[in-house]
């Protein structure tokens, strides 16, 4: 029996389907040179002007497997209010290279549509391991934590955040900027600080868990996150003292109301202080405590191990990533084997 017509068109439009599908590429699939053709998530836009003064528009798009620059060179006030009210877009461009990074020039740009049945918790990037496991795992550190009174003070501080660990992420921007990334960045420094213990046995791993659970807990204040992990901006707060100062006031605080030990509070204050190191990073002083030292390299350690799995992951073996701003502009290569 011959094909219908009806039986063609359907064929046709399965093939345009699967030709639809195969376009719509993930971030981490697109290579200078090539198309790219599917919905992706704003993440952060700035309207920006070139040197002449014409007017462009900065994106930062994401979705689960990374993110990436994008430039629409062609400003229009309704370009501007479509990427300000639709946090998902359809966007067609071309990827181009710009400085050892790839970026996307966007030639069309538009909402997602009801019939396109993209949903935003497909676009977005989250920890990998589930949010209340993760919760749990660095609950239980707080078990560990001999002294009654640094234990209290850091499960008060944990419960009074407690939701919003749900969801936010450890930066705006930079390593785990993702739904969860703060709470993963914890655990992760959590276990590997647990196993440096064993190895300087003369640590105290009180103040060592502590100082983990406590070190980052006020980029929530910090920040304005939304249930994704989204930052839109920097809070009020946030932008005057920073998190480490909003730190050191909350242990203050929490420790002022349970009646803590004058030393105690004030060696985790200082190693919230000082956990960045140097004074243009926002540390005005630099670890005074062995503790307060190792919880320095690991914060970096685990920011650093982050960029370079979360670097390589997208790229095949025996290839070299774009330079890596993060990482002092390197190329980082993915071994074969």
């Amino acid at each position: 029996m011959s094909q219908s017509i009806a039986d063609m068109l359907n064929d046709k439009s399965r093939e345009q389907m699967k030709s639809m599908i195969k376009t719509n590429k993930t971030i981490s699939e697109l290579k200078p040179g090539e198309k790219a053709d599917g919905f992706y998530l704003i993440k952060n836009f700035e309207v920006k002007k070139t040197t002449n003064g014409k007017q462009y528009i900065d994106i930062e798009l994401v979705d689960k497997t990374g993110a990436i620059n994008a430039k629409v060179w062609d400003y229009s006030k309704e370009t501007e209010a479509l990427i300000e009210e639709n946090p998902i877009v359809k966007v067609r461009g071309e990827v181009l290279e710009w400085n050892g990074a790839r970026q996307l020039k966007v030639n069309k740009i538009r909402e997602k549509k009801l019939e396109d049945n993209v949903h935003i918790e497909e676009l977005i990037p989250a920890a990998p391991i589930d949010l209340s496991e993760m919760l749990d795992a660095v609950k239980s550190y707080i078990g560990k934590i001999k002294d009654n009174e640094i234990r209290t003070l850091t499960d008060n501080i944990l419960k009074k955040y407690e939701d919003k660990l749900y969801y936010y992420p450890a930066a705006k921007r930079n390593h785990h900027s993702y739904m969860g990334g703060l709470l993963y960045h914890n655990l992760r420094m959590l276990q590997s600080g647990e196993k440096l213990c064993e190895v300087y046995d003369f640590l105290n791993t009180d103040y060592v868990y502590a100082g983990i659970i406590l070190h980052d807990m006020c980029k929530i204040l910090e920040m304005d996150s939304d249930e994704y992990g989204i930052v839109s901006d920097y809070s009020m707060e946030g932008k005057l003292l920073g998190h480490i100062i909003q730190g050191i006031k909350e242990i203050e605080s929490e420790g002022e109301k349970i009646g803590i030990d004058r030393e105690k509070s004030v060696i985790l204050q200082h190693m919230v202080l000082s956990h960045h190191y140097e004074p243009e990073f926002g540390s005005p002083k630099k670890p005074m405590t062995p503790e307060a030292e190792l919880l320095h390299f690991l914060d970096i350690m685990d920011a650093r191990m982050f960029d370079f799995e979360h670097s390589l992951e997208i790229i095949e073996p025996g290839q070299f990533t774009d330079k890596i701003w993060l990482l002092d502009n390197r190329n980082l290569y993915k071994k074969k084997e």
